[in-house]
């Protein structure tokens, strides 16, 4: 496995990846890519969570990526820098497809609390204020389909818990209400949160799921019953606490990957 590092062009963000020399014997000439955009409230990114996630899903045969993206200590407020950043990233594997062996029509954003909420404003975004901010052709940004888990969607929906800390993140609340802007440009969508959440309510989930519905955007919503904020692969490998280790919500990886195949199947 090759282990690639690169820093995005006109950002302080950084790419990192875990990448297969494709099996011939396999028939593989090039492979699916996941980037994994991990959380930490916009002011930390969980490196060793991220690599733990991207890892499971290179176990799977994906070329596997995780984005350190622009935080509240890079910049203030923050407004769509992140999501810019993601789409830097989109497009930088895309370029570099060929050399990577990644099958640049299966890209798919796994964000994960605020980097969900930043995967979910990419999904509203991409083909508009993405591509017209980076000033290129909205056809590179675009993801096959994106997954959610436990994402923050709307900062009227319960996180952050403070005026302050929104007013680091952006002037304008209503661009960072993800469900606000969910139009028929957006891709199929999966999506996992626990019931009773305590940090980022179930509910964001719930609004998302709602808006792509109502704009007849295939989705896949699983909302299992228990388990902390920050579950991650919901196993022993990434718990954080011993309630972290929730082998019911762990089947979230089971079945986005059942999702994913069926997709590839579908397209």
């Amino acid at each position: 496995m090759q282990v690639i590092q690169q820093k995005l062009a006109g950002s302080s963000a950084q790419l990192t990846g875990f990448l297969h020399q494709p099996d011939p014997n396999a028939h593989q000439t090039t492979l699916p890519a996941i980037i994994i955009v991990p959380g930490g409230s916009y002011t930390q990114i969980p490196t060793g969570q991220a690599e733990s996630l991207a890892m499971a899903f290179a176990g799977h045969g994906y070329q596997a990526f995780y984005l350190e993206y622009t935080l509240l200590g890079d910049q203030q407020p923050l407004e769509l820098a992140a999501v810019l950043d993601l789409g830097r990233a989109v497009q930088l594997i895309r370029q570099q497809a060929a050399a990577w062996h990644v099958d640049d029509d299966q890209l798919t954003p796994v964000g994960f609390s605020v980097g969900g909420h930043v995967v979910a404003l990419y999904n509203d975004y991409w083909a508009t204020e993405v591509a017209t901010q980076l000033g290129v052709a909205a056809d590179t940004l675009k993801p096959q389909q994106v997954i959610l888990g436990y994402p923050v969607i709307s900062p009227q929906l319960g996180f952050p818990k403070d005026a302050a800390t929104l007013a680091k993140w952006t002037n304008t609340p209503a661009q960072l209400a993800a469900d606000q802007h969910v139009s028929a440009t957006n891709r199929p969508t999966f999506i996992w949160v626990t019931a009773d959440d305590p940090i980022v309510p179930a509910t964001n989930s719930l609004a998302y799921a709602t808006a792509l519905a109502q704009a007849k955007v295939p989705y896949e919503l699983h909302v299992f019953k228990h388990g902390p904020h920050g579950l991650a692969l919901a196993n022993s490998q990434t718990a954080w606490k011993a309630d972290a280790d929730q082998p019911h919500a762990a089947h979230w990886l089971t079945l986005a990957l059942e999702w994913l195949r069926d997709n590839q199947t579908e397209n």
